[in-house]
């Protein structure tokens, strides 16, 4: 935001400033408008904007009360700070909310926002919207990519496990991101992001940096703020960006596409797939330039090559709360130790894969994602523009007023939350709140018409993740970083996640009759000391085959009463070897031979145990 303080030396636009305040200027209007701090020509109160938009909003509406009003350069906003205001906004005047403010970036990004989350409410935006959530994303085809989330989240669990061995830190932030996008571009393009990496995160990268920019096109809808996002180079990285998505959204309609301009044969059951069967279901199968703009409307990305109407909730609500979620997991190691007790006494110790049928059973999973969202939700600001007039707590908000709901610091508000700082996922025992949209106190995922389309994909990921993360593994922080803790900045525009990467250090988990064993720990099995234990042997000492009649034990590492050639993935690889020439021999020796003792001398004994074995 520093580079505002440029404006103070266009002292010749005054007269713009001048221009705007005469025409809004009305002595005898009776309306009464919020309550708001005062306001400078041109800029408005964008220099009270210093440091995240969320935090400067919280502490203005301790002097100004939940419902106030700024002047961002231009443009009138409301921004609502209390449960009650915003479930006026969100529910009571929902459908006179619901429309978008224009914003540069994703305007220039999107196509002139034809899309579903940015585009404004209208006939169009209703019929994708409707579309998009009954035949691209309905509970059977987000069902359908299970096999996708568990295999790869076997993938995570043998990324990290390599770490373990090692004991070397892992980035979580780059592995989280990595993940869940690897995950909804399997989804939703129908292709393998292990296969292109590098270019992929290089344009992700691009892309979100653009996004999340300060436009001064945004605070000032005209000539003037073109002109200067021109003279500060602004529309160079937009203009680069804008390029690179629209060919790599062509690539992906190409790949789509015979030659002929025909659909391929068998196409595969992903998001994509399914566009072009809606398309085509719908009769609007052409190769206009105007149903191709659709198109690459719906799949413009984020983070990873994500399609991004679709899942734009799904990938930042997804890899950003995981990273918030370990973070406050290592910042608490009690919920850490809670959480890894109740997985593991559920799931038992030999688990080998966790799939989506275990997630149901451990309700304190859900607990620790449901407190992350209430600290840290991903998209701390739900942005909404009027579309005619409503009231809010008693205030007029005329048509076309951009309002911001601060769902940030409603979910720290005191008088619904006790201790509203601290992470507590006990709070929501035996609690009826929940994140989708029906509780103003918890907004994650917003509410009403705008809620986030891609909820259902984001939620799997996140509680499956989490899942794997606290079985199969313990951690720390890594050499260096113990006395100093967890470092929490946050950083960021519109999606707010950990400034500094989250570097922890895993363990394989080991526990031994529940006592834990530290990673490089030698172990001795005592087979010799098991098999005379008398809890399972009778006269254990005695030499009695018999004692194996009608008995199921055997010595191939499954009983583990008897182990000789030990068990699991190190069981001697010799065995069946061994076997054979044991039982042959024996065969040999029995059949053609009696057997006696030799005559000893006198005083000799003879030895029958294995003192001069070796």
């Amino acid at each position: 935001m520093a580079i505002l303080i440029y404006l103070f030396w266009f002292s010749f636009l005054t007269f713009f400033s001048f221009i705007f305040l005469k025409k809004n200027r009305n002595p005898k209007s009776k309306l009464q408008p919020p309550p708001g701090p005062p306001s400078f020509p041109i800029i408005g109160n964008l220099h009270l904007l210093q440091g995240l938009p969320y935090r400067c909003f919280h502490q203005l509406s301790l002097k100004y009360g939940p419902v106030m009003l700024l002047r961002l350069g231009f443009v009138p906003t409301v921004v609502v700070s209390s449960r009650e205001a915003a479930e006026e906004v969100l529910k009571t005047n929902d459908l006179e909310t619901c429309s978008r403010p224009t914003f540069a970036g994703p305007d220039k990004l999107l196509n002139g926002s034809i899309d579903i989350t940015f585009a404004q409410y209208n006939e169009s935006w209703k019929e994708n919207r409707k579309v998009a959530m009954m035949e691209l994303l309905n509970i059977k085809k987000v069902q359908s990519f299970r096999y996708i989330r568990e295999e790869e989240m076997d993938f995570l669990v043998k990324k990290v496990s390599e770490s373990a061995l090692q004991q070397s830190p892992v980035d979580l932030t780059k592995t989280f991101f990595f993940i869940t996008a690897s995950i909804m571009c399997r989804s939703a393009l129908g292709q393998n992001l292990h296969e292109r990496e590098d270019k992929i995160e290089e344009l992700v990268i691009e892309t979100a940096l653009t996004l999340d920019c300060f436009r001064f096109s945004d605070s000032f809808p005209c000539r003037l703020g073109w002109f200067l996002d021109w003279l500060f180079q602004m529309n160079k990285r937009l203009n680069k960006v804008c390029k690179k998505l629209d060919a790599f959204c062509q690539l992906v309609i190409d790949e789509h596409l015979k030659p002929d301009g025909k659909k391929t044969r068998d196409p595969p059951a992903h998001i994509v797939a399914g566009l072009f069967n809606m398309i085509e279901k719908h009769g609007h199968r052409d190769s206009s330039k105007r149903n191709m703009d659709q198109i690459k409307a719906v799949l413009v990305v984020k983070p990873y090559i994500i399609i991004y109407d679709l899942f734009l909730g799904g990938i930042d609500n997804g890899a950003i709360t995981l990273i918030w979620v370990m973070a406050e997991l290592m910042r608490n190691p009690r919920v850490m130790r809670k959480a890894q007790d109740e997985i593991r006494t559920i799931l038992g110790s030999k688990r080998e894969r966790i799939t989506e049928e275990d997630i149901d059973k451990v309700e304190y999973v859900k607990l620790i994602i449901k407190e992350s969202f209430r600290l840290h939700p991903p998209l701390p600001l739900l942005v909404r523009k009027t579309r005619s007039h409503v009231k809010i707590q008693g205030y007029d908000i005329p048509p076309d007023t951009s309002i911001m709901i601060n769902i940030w610091k409603i979910a720290r508000d005191p008088k619904h939350w006790e201790s509203p700082e601290d992470f507590i996922p006990e709070r929501f025992i035996d609690s009826s709140i929940y994140y989708k949209g029906q509780n103003f106190e918890l907004l994650p995922f917003g509410s009403g018409r705008r809620i986030c389309p891609g909820i259902a994909m984001a939620i799997p990921i996140l509680e499956l993740g989490l899942l794997n993360l606290l079985y199969f593994f313990d951690w720390r922080l890594p050499d260096g970083m113990i006395d100093q803790g967890v470092d929490m900045e946050e950083n960021g525009t519109i999606s707010v996640g950990k400034k500094r990467p989250l570097l922890l250090v895993p363990r394989i988990w080991t526990i031994i009759q529940g006592y834990d064993v530290p990673a490089k720990t030698q172990i001795f099995i005592n087979a010799y000391a098991i098999a005379r234990d008398p809890k399972y042997w009778e006269k254990p000492d005695e030499f009695n085959p018999d004692r194996f009649l009608d008995c199921s034990i055997d010595y191939k590492g499954l009983k583990f009463e008897l182990i000789p050639f030990g068990s699991g993935r190190r069981i001697c690889p010799g065995m069946a070897t061994a076997i054979s020439i044991m039982e042959l021999g024996l065969l040999n020796l029995l059949y053609f031979f009696d057997w006696g003792l030799p005559e000893k001398d006198e005083g000799e004994e003879i030895l029958t145990g294995n003192e001069d074995a070796l």
